[in-house]
This record gives structure tokens, C-alpha cells and sequence, in this order.
């Protein structure tokens, strides 16, 4: 398994694996193990390789089986959602801190093709992710939809703490934090 930062040519695969697995789009049998909520297009994708360095995949030869995307908050603020935990930062704290666009960055979504789950992919690709941010910042955040226990119980197994729960367009989600110093619970890379 090769875990690496995405280049412009690997995001027919992601975008392939996104649709597989998105809400709106996941198959019914598939949704009870998972499936990621923000939808991102070909130029999202693109800025967030070539602004943030922030597309992380797992590949298994030359197939893209999982994705973890992070940037900062500045990337995420065209969306409502990011745009309503913004503007809730200074209002939290983790590590002893009050969270801020300096001193933290948003994780996620984080995908892995339901053959790799239960598997050392989701905690590696995690590792590989967070070693890619912690030299800009030292917390990482992120949220989970409360009707998502899978991902809940995945992100809480590798060390993610949970700061609060919120409310935002009629959804539950869960708030999370981590200290992008402390090697992930379960990574072997």
C-alpha cells in the first residue's frame, strides 16, 4: 500500500471513489458502513492539490482506494457548513486553546473503499494526512454527522477527542479535535 499527496491526474479516481461513497449517490446497501457528505467538484479538487497539498490517498498498485482531504479554513469557507464553524472557532476550546484560523485547520472527509476498511488504511492514510499538516498547525478539526456511527467509532478508535456536538441545517454532528503532535493510534507507516 503506497500512501502519498494526490497530483492532478489521480482525481478521476478520487472523483470515482467520492461518487461511490457520497450521500446522495452511495447505494443503499453500502450507506450503514459510511459515506461522506460534502461534494466536491473537479476544481475543488484541483485547488485543494495545488493551494493546500491537502489530497492525501492510499493506492493499492495503481488503484486509488482512499482519500483524506485537509486544508485550512480559508480553503473550506465557500461552503456553509465550514462557514458556520468558522464563525464558531472563537467560541471553542481544545488543548487549553481557543480555536482560530491560525491555529487550526479543518480534516475531512476521509474515505476508503469498503474492501479496505477494517484494515490498517484508514488509521495509516489518517497518519499520512496529519504528518502532512502538523508543521502548519497544531490542532486539526473535524465534524461528523451524528447519523454516521461508523465513522464516529473509526475517528474515536484513532484518538480523536470530541469537543462538542452542534447543529447545523437541520443535521447532528459531532465536533472533533486532534493534537497534530501525537502520532494515530493503529498507523503502521
Amino acid at each position: 500500500m503506497e500512501y502519498r499527496n494526490a497530483t492532478l491526474n489521480d482525481i478521476p479516481a478520487i472523483a470515482k471513489l467520492q461518487e461511490k461513497y457520497h450521500v446522495l449517490t452511495i447505494s443503499e446497501e453500502d450507506k450503514p458502513d459510511g459515506f461522506v457528505t460534502t461534494l466536491f467538484t473537479e476544481e475543488q479538487f484541483k485547488r485543494l492539490i495545488e493551494d493546500e497539498n491537502g489530497l492525501a490517498i492510499a493506492c493499492d498498485g495503481e488503484k486509488v482506494v482512499g482519500y483524506a482531504m485537509a486544508a485550512s479554513w480559508e480553503y473550506w469557507s465557500e461552503w456553509p457548513l465550514f462557514q458556520h464553524m468558522i464563525k464558531d472557532l472563537h467560541n471553542t476550546t481544545f488543548m487549553g486553546q481557543v480555536l482560530s484560523t491560525k491555529n487550526s485547520y479543518q480534516y475531512g472527509p476521509i474515505c476508503v473503499h469498503k474492501d479496505y476498511r477494517s484494515s490498517d488504511v484508514f488509521p495509516n492514510l489518517f497518519e499520512f494526512s496529519r504528518t502532512q499538516m502538523q508543521k502548519r498547525y497544531p490542532i486539526l478539526i473535524t465534524f461528523i454527522n451524528q447519523i454516521n456511527p461508523r465513522s464516529y467509532k473509526a475517528h474515536t478508535k484513532i484518538g480523536l477527542d470530541v469537543i462538542k456536538p452542534f447543529e447545523f441545517n437541520n443535521n447532528q454532528y459531532y465536533e472533533l479535535g486532534y493534537d497534530t503532535s501525537v502520532r494515530t493510534k493503529g498507523s503502521n507507516i
